[in-house]
């Protein structure tokens, strides 16, 4: 008999495994028994060679198979084009290895949610530097349970063009926050902070995860798709 991989009513019970690779950082992250377990190293350019042992350690460590899980989850974009098409190709992988079903989180909440984590902002504009003068951002907010909830859509454009959906303040965190800090300071409002450090984890994209593998909004690991925002720029980057 198969697994029984329907974690509705069993929240605490749940395990779930998630990765990322949007950006510099390289990380996976094991949710069991309520508890969520991550190997997290900033390893530029070596995400290929890393995110697979990183998910076979988690395992071996919790003396668990990938069949006896749950759900997979990853971190979909947008960022980098190259990190985020391995955390889909390793999803979809993973996924069609054990028949599991994928949760795709938005690399944009995973980072307004481990910017909430590590501080008490109620708001986070989450950004990072998508190069050629342009940021991609997330306004989100504190929502239920502490989780990031979006206050607007994704968008790509110059730090200029951002507008915020409320008055702050608004906390910016992420690469954009570095690279364009001063320009959304003046859109953040008087009292915003900047967080130029905070990275996306796996460990954030688990529990972004949880509610919708819950809710069952998950996709087959086959169906499990990217997010550029930037789509001209990754079909060339594509060779298509």
């Amino acid at each position: 008999m198969a697994p029984d991989r329907r974690p509705a009513g069993r929240i605490d019970a749940m395990k779930l495994l998630a990765i990322d690779t949007t950006e510099q950082a390289c990380s996976a992250a094991l949710l069991l028994e309520g508890e969520i377990h991550e190997k997290f190293e900033v390893v530029p350019r070596r995400h290929s060679q890393l995110l697979l042992p990183m998910v076979d350690a988690l395992l071996a460590e919790a003396e668990l198979s990938l069949g006896r899980l749950d759900a997979l989850a990853f971190g979909r974009g947008p960022g980098s084009f190259t990190g985020v098409r391995i955390a889909t190709a390793a999803a979809q992988g993973l996924g069609m290895a054990a028949d599991l079903p994928v949760a795709a989180v938005s690399s944009l909440l995973a980072l307004a949610q481990g910017a909430l984590r590590e501080t008490e902002a109620l708001r986070v504009l989450a950004a990072f530097d998508a190069r050629m003068q342009e940021l991609y951002w997330l306004p989100a907010r504190r929502g239920t349970d502490d989780l990031a909830e979006p206050a607007g859509p994704e968008r790509v454009s110059a730090a200029e063009a951002v507008r915020l959906p409320e008055e702050g303040p608004w906390w910016v965190a992420g690469s954009g926050a570095a690279a364009a800090g001063e320009v959304l300071l003046a859109e953040a409002g008087q009292g915003a902070v900047l967080l130029p450090d905070v990275m996306v984890h796996a460990a954030d994209v688990a529990r972004l995860a949880v509610p919708l593998v819950a809710a069952g909004e998950t996709v087959s690991a086959a169906e499990a798709q990217p997010v550029y925002l930037r789509e001209q720029v990754a079909r060339k980057m594509a060779g298509s």
